[in-house]
């Protein structure tokens, strides 16, 4: 197992709504973050370091296929509406001062030398991993300002938060549980969306009501 440093998850909107958490950043992510952080280096004059901590975080979150299948989910649940937003592609450009996205493990994991997908290790049977899942994972949540909608995508991520949630470690928020992982690789996750779309509904009009 290695973990590397990545710039992007640096950055914490502290004032966002809605909250999207993967298990870890993958190599891609970690490579637009860091292509992004030199571009802007070129023009350093232009920008402060939180601006382009910012810029790298606005790049690389969920970069690729993964957010296409991601905007579509979050169409479906009527997401961008609520936020006073055009289309859920808007909140990762011009609107994505109302989101911030994360993960458990703040950097990039790899076992044997390919993405890590939380089961090999389980987060908690590496010192390494718990310290960033069950301390620095929740010390950022608990910046957020006002109550969030929080979308976990995978079983992991899921069964993280639910473990947290169950120490009463975290502040209010409202959660999109069985929210399916937006990987290409996922089979399921139409499926599943289908399946779980009654439940988001019920969460959501919770979340937007806190919002009024």
């Amino acid at each position: 197992m290695a973990i590397y440093y990545s710039p992007h998850n640096e950055y914490i909107n502290d004032r966002a709504k809605l909250i999207i958490i993967g298990i870890t950043p993958g190599w891609s992510q970690m490579k637009v973050a860091f292509e992004e952080i030199r571009y802007c280096l070129d023009f350093r004059q232009r920008f402060t370091m939180e601006q382009m901590l910012e810029k790298a975080k606005k790049a690389a979150s969920f970069s690729g296929t993964m957010r296409k299948n991601l905007i579509d989910m979050l169409d479906q649940c009527g997401i961008p509406q609520i936020l006073h937003a055009e289309s859920s592609a808007s909140l990762f450009e011009e609107h994505r001062h109302v989101i911030h996205t994360t993960s458990v493990i703040k950097y990039p994991v790899f076992f044997k030398n390919k993405n890590y997908t939380g089961h090999q290790p389980k987060v908690k049977h590496s010192q390494l991993l718990t310290t960033y899942a069950y301390k620095i994972f929740v010390e950022e949540l608990n910046q957020m300002k006002n109550p969030a909608l929080i979308i976990p995508l995978g079983k992991i991520v899921e069964e993280t938060l639910k473990s947290i949630l169950a120490s009463g470690r975290l502040t209010e928020h409202f959660y999109l549980f069985g929210f399916p992982h937006p990987s290409g690789g996922n089979g399921h996750r139409i499926k599943q969306f289908e399946l779980n779309k009654a439940f988001f509904a019920s969460i959501i009009h919770k979340w937007e009501s806190k919002l009024c």
